[in-house]
Parts: C-alpha cells; sequence; structure tokens
C-alpha cells in the first residue's frame, strides 16, 4: 500500500519559501570548460575549485566545471573565455603561442625538466604573464603542471633521423616544430580526440606526459614511452574580467582563496602522480624508460635551435624572463 503525504498550507509555503531562497542564493552561475577527461588530476582538481568557490561565496556565484571538451573544445576554450563567451575557464598555456611568444616559455625544450625547476620559471615569468593575459581582458586565477614530458612511439626509436616522416602529434607550436626538426609530420590533434588518431593511424608519435598516455589508453596503440623530460608545460585557469567585474570584492576574495589552493593542491599532486602514470604505462605492456644516449644528444641539439628561435621572437620580454629564471 503506498502512502501519500498530506501537505497542508504551511507546510507547502514553507517549501516554496526554501525553494525561492535556494534559486536566490545562486545568484550567478558560471560554467567552466575544460579539455580534458573528468578523471585526470587537472579536471578533478578543477571540480573541487569549482565546487569550493560554490561553498564559500554562501552561493553567490555557482561554478559548473565541464571536463573533456564537452561544453568548449579544448582550441576553443581560450576564445571563449575571452570573448565572454564563457565566464571562466582552462587552457594549456603552451598551445596559445600565436597568441603571444611568451606563452610557450614552458615548453621550451629542456630548460625546466624537473617540478623544481617548472615552478622557479613559474615564479619568474608569473608577473609577465598576468599583464600579457589583462591586455587580452583576462585574469589570472591558477596554474597546475603536467608531468615531464616523454616521447611515445610504436617502435624502438635510437635517434631523431629515425622519427622521419612520421605522423606525430602536435598540440602547440613548440610540438610542431620539434617534429619539423625531428623531419616528423606535425599533426594537430586535441587530447579528446587522441586515442582515435592512434586508433586510426592519423598520428603515429607525440611528445606528451605519462598521464595523457595513461588516461587515453596508449599502451593499446604505442609500444614505448622514453623519458626525455623535455618541459612540464601547464594549464591555467582564467576569468574574463567583465565577468569579474560583476562580483563583488568578497566573492573576488573567495575565488583568489581558492584559487591558491588550487594552485598548491594541482601541483603537489602532479608530482605525486608522475612515477605513478610511468609505472601504469609500464604495467600495461609499454617499455619505458631514458633515451639512449644518441636520442638524447639529438634532442639536446633541437633544444638549443627552438630556444634560438624562440628568444629572437620573443625579443627583450623573453630573454629577460629567461635571465630571470637561471637567476633564482
Amino acid at each position: 500500500m503506498t502512502k501519500h503525504l498530506k501537505i497542508t498550507a504551511p507546510v507547502a509555503i514553507a517549501a516554496l519559501t526554501l525553494s525561492a531562497s535556494i534559486t536566490l542564493a545562486a545568484d550567478m552561475k558560471w560554467d567552466m570548460p575544460m579539455a580534458y577527461s573528468a578523471s585526470n588530476y587537472h579536471s578533478e582538481n578543477g571540480a573541487q575549485f569549482a565546487k569550493e568557490v560554490t561553498e564559500a561565496s554562501g552561493g553567490k556565484l555557482e561554478i559548473v566545471a565541464h571536463p573533456g571538451g564537452s561544453l568548449f573544445k579544448g582550441g576553443e576554450i581560450f576564445r571563449a573565455v575571452r570573448t565572454g563567451q564563457a565566464p571562466i575557464g582552462e587552457r594549456l598555456i603552451s598551445a596559445l603561442g600565436n597568441e603571444d611568444p611568451l606563452f610557450e616559455i614552458d615548453s621550451l625544450p629542456f630548460l625546466a625538466t624537473s617540478f623544481a625547476d617548472a615552478k622557479k620559471l613559474y615564479d619568474a615569468t608569473k608577473p609577465e604573464l598576468q599583464k600579457v593575459l589583462a591586455s587580452k581582458g583576462l585574469t589570472l586565477l591558477y596554474t597546475v603542471p603536467w608531468p615531464p614530458q616523454g616521447l611515445y612511439t610504436k617502435k624502438p626509436v635510437n635517434s631523431t633521423a629515425e622519427m622521419k616522416g612520421v605522423t606525430f602529434r602536435a598540440y602547440n607550436a613548440a610540438t610542431s616544430r620539434l617534429a619539423e626538426l625531428m623531419g616528423a609530420v606535425p599533426t594537430k590533434i586535441e587530447a579528446a580526440e587522441l586515442s582515435q588518431a592512434f586508433a586510426t593511424g592519423a598520428v603515429e608519435s607525440m611528445v606528451s606526459s605519462g598521464s595523457t598516455g595513461y588516461d587515453r589508453k596508449l599502451w593499446e596503440h604505442s609500444s614505448h614511452w622514453y623519458n626525455i623530460q623535455a618541459w612540464l608545460p601547464k594549464n591555467m585557469v582564467i576569468v574574463n574580467n567583465d565577468a569579474w567585474a560583476k562580483l563583488d570584492e568578497a566573492t573576488q576574495k573567495v575565488i583568489m582563496e581558492k584559487a591558491s589552493e588550487a594552485e598548491a593542491r594541482g601541483w603537489a599532486k602532479a608530482e605525486e602522480l608522475a612515477n605513478w602514470y610511468v609505472e601504469e604505462l609500464a604495467k600495461n605492456g609499454m617499455t619505458v624508460g631514458p633515451a639512449g644516449d644518441q636520442l638524447k644528444a639529438d634532442f639536446a641539439k633541437i633544444g638549443e635551435t627552438m630556444t634560438t628561435e624562440w628568444l629572437a621572437k620573443a625579443g627583450d620580454t623573453g630573454k629577460a624572463a629567461v635571465d630571470a629564471y637561471k637567476a633564482q
């Protein structure tokens, strides 16, 4: 027998009042597009940040994370936030080299190859990064690094000469140039399309972290991962300045506090997971290890070439940023 609740007028009025108060409490809603899968630590960190801001603001601002390129694809997110289509979003910084050369600094091969050095590079360049973003109507909230980058291949590779003609996944200008200098064929592929690209043969190789390989189960398509520790690129979470200006000072303060916590949490998580990801690649059948002497020497030479080219493009601002980093 089904029991029916008898709702009295006072109870109904109270329920409606509560519903209205909940609706009114969420004064503003921000959708936050993210490019990587929901299970990736960047996305998990972003979701936690969104939840904490929502709670700490007392519901004045609700942030909803949309991982996996579900709201905007990775390549669309920066423009979406800049134009106000999305008030907030996450993007791989080095993918924005066409916007400003400074965005590429954390993808200069072998400039910063450890978490400690990556943090020094970030600290040295953050003021200039904030200026560049401000000029585009954006505010930086926080950054989180990827683990050191390695080379994924479908066969053993002893030198970059063996990469000639190989289709190579590029996700920014630096990886495109790296491919060209190896004689490989760069093909732009976003993270969400990576598994299919490898499965269909659209790409055969790439430089990326163990995290990417784990998320996309690349052991199904690649046999080797060489830990060349090329660089540690970062994602950044940014907010549109017009959307930011609509918030009261207390809510802005909450966001900045939670952003600081998200940044510290994200950096720690990246370092914690770095070796674990590599172990998982090996556990699932991939051959993992350091590059051989010739491959290391070839990459070192390529790194010198790319740094020289970048400094010429970035001018005094780029040189000052590199000098500030090296002076620490």
